[in-house]
C-alpha cells in the first residue's frame, strides 16, 4: 500500500537512513537526492517532506535574525538587499542620460517632437484585424474609453495601406490595429502618423472588465494622468515617448484616472485605475480596466510597410535572449 510504504525509511540514500524523532521533524542526510526515489509515489511524498523541512529551517533562521536585531537595536547592520534578475541586469550602454546633450537633441528632433511641444493635439483611431470575432470589438470599446479623442472603426476587408492615407488625411495622429488568432487578442500594431515609426507587439493576458474581480465603475470623460515605469534605454526611451504621445496634455485631477505602462523584464503592463481618497494619509486606487501585456517584437521606421519597410529594431530570440538579465527596454 502506498500509505504503509510512506513510512519505511529511505534506502540507498547513504549510511544514514532519513530517520524521523520522538519530536516529528524529518532530518534528511546531507548527500539525499529525492530523483534516486524509483517509486514515484513514494519520491512525491518525500519531496513534499524534504520542502517542509527547508520551510521550517529557513523560518527559524529568519527568526533567529530578527531576535538578534531587536537585541542590538541601533548597531544592528543594514539588511542585505536581495538579489533579483532586475538589479542584476546587464549594463546597456543605450541606457538614457537625462543630462546627455545629444539625447536632448534627438527628443526635439524626432517624430514626437511636434507633440511634446504642443503643436499637434492626439488623435487616435483603433480598429481591427479584417472581420474581428465579438471579444476583440468588445476590447477595442472598452480600449477606446481609456484613451481620450479615439474613435473606433470596425474594417471589413479594406487594407491596412489604404487605411494609413485616409487617417493622415483626416489629422488623426495615431493608429493602433488589434490584431487576433482563433478568437483571442494577440497583437497590437502602433503606427505614428503621418512620418512613423510603427511598433508591432505581441500581446497577451488580456482582461476585459467583466472579467476582472472588484471592479470599480465606467471610465468617465475626464482625461487620465500616465505613468511609464522603468523605460530606461534609448530603444525603452522611444516607446515610452510613443505612449505618452497618445493621450492629451493637462490631464484632469478631478477624475481621479490613471493609465499606466510598466516595463518589467521587457514586458509592458497596461492597467488602468481610479484612485481613491479614504482619509488625508491613505489612498486606494481601483482597477478600471481593461488589463493585457505586451511584448515588443519590432520597431519600424516610416508608417506600415510589411515588405519594403526599414526595420530600426527586431527581436530575435536566439541571439538576444541569450541572458535572462539582459533586457532592451
Amino acid at each position: 500500500m502506498a500509505g504503509d510504504e510512506g513510512e519505511k525509511p529511505v534506502a540507498g540514500q547513504g549510511d544514514s537512513p532519513a530517520q524521523a524523532p520522538a519530536s516529528g521533524q524529518v532530518l534528511f542526510p546531507p548527500a539525499f537526492s529525492v530523483s534516486e526515489i524509483k517509486n514515484k509515489q513514494r519520491r512525491h511524498f518525500m519531496f513534499l517532506r524534504w520542502k517542509q523541512q527547508q520551510r521550517k529551517e529557513k523560518l527559524a533562521v529568519k527568526k533567529k535574525r530578527k531576535k538578534e536585531r531587536e537585541a542590538l537595536g541601533d548597531k544592528a547592520p543594514p539588511k542585505p538587499v536581495p538579489k533579483t534578475i532586475e538589479n542584476q541586469r546587464v549594463y546597456d550602454e543605450t541606457t538614457v542620460d537625462p543630462n546627455d546633450e545629444e539625447v536632448t537633441f534627438d527628443e526635439a528632433t524626432d517624430e514626437f517632437a511636434p507633440y511634446f511641444n504642443r503643436r499637434t493635439v492626439p488623435k487616435i483611431l483603433i480598429t481591427t484585424c479584417d472581420r474581428p470575432r465579438g471579444r476583440s470589438v468588445r476590447f477595442c470599446e472598452q480600449l477606446s474609453t481609456c484613451i481620450p479623442c479615439s474613435h473606433v472603426y470596425y474594417r471589413r476587408g479594406l487594407a491596412l495601406k489604404k487605411i494609413i492615407p485616409q487617417c493622415i488625411s483626416r489629422n488623426f495622429t495615431d493608429l493602433i490595429i488589434i490584431n487576433e488568432d482563433r478568437q483571442v487578442s494577440n497583437g497590437l500594431v502602433l503606427v505614428h502618423l503621418p512620418d512613423g515609426p510603427t511598433a508591432h507587439f505581441k500581446m497577451s493576458s488580456v482582461r476585459l472588465r467583466k472579467e476582472i474581480k472588484r471592479k470599480g465603475k465606467e471610465p468617465t470623460q475626464h482625461q487620465p494622468e500616465v505613468i511609464l515605469n522603468n523605460f530606461t534605454t534609448r530603444l525603452g526611451h522611444s516607446i515610452g515617448r510613443m505612449f505618452a504621445s497618445l493621450f492629451p496634455h493637462d490631464p484632469h485631477f478631478i477624475g481621479r484616472q490613471v493609465a499606466t505602462f510598466h516595463n518589467q523584464r521587457d514586458y509592458i503592463f497596461f492597467r488602468f485605475h481610479r484612485y481613491i481618497f479614504k482619509s488625508e494619509k491613505k489612498v486606494g486606487i481601483q482597477e478600471l480596466g481593461p488589463r493585457f501585456t505586451l511584448k515588443l517584437r519590432s520597431l519600424q521606421k516610416g508608417t506600415f510597410d510589411s515588405k519594403f519597410g526599414e526595420y530600426e529594431w527586431i527581436h530575435k530570440r536566439r541571439e538576444m535572449d541569450t541572458s535572462r538579465r539582459k533586457f532592451h527596454l
